[in-house]
């Protein structure tokens, strides 16, 4: 009860005239920046940062925290639209969003996406409001060497991404694995496979590689193509094509649930964030036996499992931050930045030195995410509509969109030759049956799976037995060793089956 004391108090706050003002531009930008490849919720909240020192410290955090939670609607729409995602947590949602949209059903693609999205969101900010500071305690207990193993999990799970060829999917991880070896050793501070490129000491920056992967490697394919049927797309796009049914909610509930669930839990442990949340959701739902449709092919399951879980990690990145003054992301970072910058310190007495603020800030969650949703439904009719334009306006439209945010994302010219690059890459993929998705993964986890690979062995003196003898390390590396071994478990006990009968 004095927990819902605390929330209607905050309400009082959020609910004023300018915070609800900021929350709905917040809200805008927000969707606008998500929708936008290259520029993503983390560049996005540092950009506009400056335009909330003219608020209050209340009033400005409200609309930062806004465009971080609404972004997470926008990146949709150019994941199902155009295939090019606008920030990392919308990848997963493209492997279902974009085929769907390509059968005729984008503003249906559209609506599961923004009803998972504000669904999922809502019981991240339910766990958020009633578990907060509990699960921030649970967060820490992840060090490095539990990291470690979480990592082991994600990297061994989305090798399986690429239906029934195991191996294609273990190849395409490995290249990923190798790409985020690239640049300056986290250890020892000595540039790896360089080859005297000075742009590579930094690595390979992952917005235009993504942007060339996906978005630039659709081009080549599009350019391979006969114009395509539009009439038929034509035919579909109206607002009964957004409407959703009781079966379409059927398949829904569950994937939104547990992903939404799942996602608010991992929004806690400090640097796994959305994208994290996504990856591992998806991929359960892919194991899931109650699919309609198989994932990956324009399935419902897998868009409201990738779309809850991201939003329920963005309201879960606020326990730490707040609770315990540790950014869960790069965007929380930033948060956290502009909190202290306004002279707030997150942490444990922050819920009792500066009420107002923290309850505040948490309802104004709430009133975001139906500001999002509302936004966002209503620009369903509009903007689906992209789907329609025909190949000689869209090649060139993706194109520019792609040069811009691969230009943005590195402010040089570097950025837009890895975009090059990866689209090459990519149209290879393609035309060989390899999903791009893997490689792109691991390239984002495996940065954090080698830093804390080095600081377990840092701590323990370079013993193996840190993994073993911490329980939660454990539990993830019998996790991933089950997961290893599942294929030949699976032919024995199938042998075994098939002999008896």
């Amino acid at each position: 009860m004095e927990t819902l004391s605390y929330l209607l108090s905050g309400f009082q706050t959020a609910l004023t005239f300018q915070n609800i003002g900021a929350a709905a531009i917040g809200a805008i930008l927000g969707i606008i920046v998500g929708a936008m490849p290259g520029i993503g919720s983390l560049v996005g909240v540092a950009l506009l940062l400056p335009l909330t020192y003219a608020f209050n410290p209340t009033t400005a955090i409200i609309m930062l925290g806004a465009i971080y939670y609404a972004n997470m609607f926008g990146g949709a729409f150019s994941s199902i639209l155009i295939n090019v995602p606008g920030d990392a947590p919308a990848i997963m949602t493209a492997l279902d969003g974009y085929p769907l949209a390509r059968k005729g059903k984008p503003g249906k693609a559209l609506m599961v996406a923004n009803m998972s999205s504000f669904l999922g969101g809502l019981l991240g900010m339910v766990v958020l409001t009633f578990f907060g500071p509990a699960l921030a305690q649970f967060g820490l207990k992840f060090g490095p060497a539990e990291m470690t193993t979480l990592m082991l999990v994600a990297l061994s799970s989305i090798s399986w991404l690429i239906e029934g060829n195991v191996m294609k999917g273990l190849a395409v991880t490995c290249i990923g694995i190798l790409i985020a070896t690239i640049g300056i050793s986290t250890n020892t501070g000595e540039a790896r496979y360089t080859f005297g490129v000075l742009h590579l000491l930094s690595g390979v920056n992952f917005i235009p590689l993504v942007v060339g992967f996906i978005g630039m490697a659709q081009v080549f394919n599009l350019l391979g193509q006969e114009e395509r049927g539009n009439d038929l797309v034509v035919k579909k796009l109206s607002i009964a094509d957004c409407k959703l049914n009781k079966e379409d909610f059927s398949r829904m509930g569950a994937p939104v649930v547990r992903s939404g669930l799942l996602g608010s839990v991992i929004g806690f442990i400090p640097g796994a964030g959305a994208t994290m949340a996504s990856i591992v959701s998806y991929t359960i739902q892919k194991k899931s036996k109650k699919n309609k449709e198989k994932l990956g092919t324009g399935a419902i399951e897998g868009i409201a499992a990738s779309e809850a879980a991201n939003n329920g990690a963005a309201a879960g990145a606020f326990g730490p931050l707040l609770a315990l003054g540790i950014p869960g992301s790069g965007t929380t970072a930033v948060l956290l930045g502009g909190l202290m910058m306004w002279g707030l310190q997150p942490g444990p007495r922050l819920f009792t030195d500066s009420p107002d603020f923290a309850w505040g800030l948490i309802s104004s969650l709430y009133v975001s995410n139906i500001i999002a949703l509302l936004l966002a439904l209503i620009m369903i009719p509009l903007i689906m509509k992209v789907i329609c334009i025909p190949n000689k306006i869209l090649i060139p439209t993706i194109t520019v969109i792609c040069f811009v945010g691969a230009y943005a994302s590195t402010t040089s010219m570097w950025g837009v030759l890895i975009m090059i690059i990866g689209g090459i890459m990519g149209y290879i993929f393609q035309r060989f049956g390899y999903s791009a998705s893997p490689m792109l993964l691991a390239t984002i986890l495996s940065v954090t799976f080698e830093v804390n690979l080095r600081r377990a062995l840092n701590i323990s003196g370079g013993s193996l037995s840190i993994f073993v003898t911490k329980p939660l390390s454990l539990i993830f590396l019998l996790i991933f060793v089950g997961l290893l071994f599942s294929p030949v478990i699976k032919k024995a006990y199938r042998k075994a089956k098939a002999q008896k009968a």
